[in-house]
């Protein structure tokens, strides 16, 4: 008996999906990616250091005079919010003996605080040092993954977020932390649900990361040193309002006036 084609064709479909030989539709992009996540970090970059060459910035530090102390490193440690803190710990574990193992006492004793007793007048010169070792760099990139990239990662996947929600939690982890306090990441996520729900919740994914981005430029205008909002207003929102959910390239956005753009 001859099948009509249309019902042949149905049938195909059907046997193929069922021996699993039908072709999955590709995966949406993910941070995780590892080019994804260089591109990522050359955003975040643009905002904390004024270059798209993180990599150029394991040495990088100094006092940007907003109470957290030293801000160093990749991902902006501080030593007066403890980060800092725990990367040299790490750093001393992986390499005992190292140049900047000798500043944890006071390290330890600035935590909380934007001050350098102890840390003054050599500290810097040994970071930049620390930095020519791969050891250190490597330590940097760990920290950075365990305590803002990997907590970003896993809040977007239970929010059902795409590459670009992924982003803007992580830039928010990156300047906010992800503690209890009144403007961090957590909190500026509940100021959220107040107006929206994510697309795990059957939200609509571009309201909730509108809501969220109010969130965090309200979070921002809390504190003197984070009011201008140009990484959010010139960058992401930009991002999402031209529906780019998934962080295709090209990418074109400004933070702090200046231009960027990732091809």
């Amino acid at each position: 008996m001859r099948i009509p084609g249309r019902i042949a064709a149905t049938l195909l479909a059907c046997f193929a999906l069922v021996t699993g030989s039908a072709q999955a539709a590709p995966a949406a992009p993910d941070l995780n990616d590892p080019r994804m996540k260089d591109i990522a970090m050359q955003i975040v970059a643009s905002a904390e250091n004024s270059t798209l060459n993180w990599r150029g910035r394991f040495g990088y530090i100094e006092d940007i005079n907003d109470k957290r102390g030293y801000t160093a490193g990749i991902i902006g440690f501080c030593s007066g919010t403890g980060d800092m803190l725990e990367l040299v710990e790490l750093y001393k574990k992986r390499k005992p003996g190292n140049i900047l193992e000798k500043y944890l006492p006071a390290l330890r004793k600035v935590n909380g605080t934007p001050s350098h007793a102890g840390l003054d007048p050599a500290y810097t010169g040994d970071w930049a040092s620390a930095a020519k070792d791969k050891v250190f760099r490597d330590a940097q990139e760990s920290e950075r993954d365990r305590v803002y990239f990997n907590p970003a990662m896993s809040q977007a996947r239970r929010d059902g977020v795409r590459a670009l929600g992924q982003f803007a939690y992580f830039d928010a982890i990156v300047m906010h932390g992800d503690g209890s306090g009144a403007l961090a990441f957590s909190q500026i996520r509940a100021r959220a649900l107040g107006r929206a729900k994510p697309p795990s919740q059957g939200g609509n994914e571009t309201t909730w990361l509108n809501a969220f981005l109010d969130a965090r430029v309200w979070a921002m205008k809390q504190e003197p040193e984070h009011a201008n909002t140009s990484r959010v207003d010139t960058a992401q929102r930009v991002f999402l309002r031209n529906g780019n959910l998934d962080l295709k390239t090209p990418l074109k956005w400004k933070v702090y006036g200046d231009s960027y753009e990732i091809r």
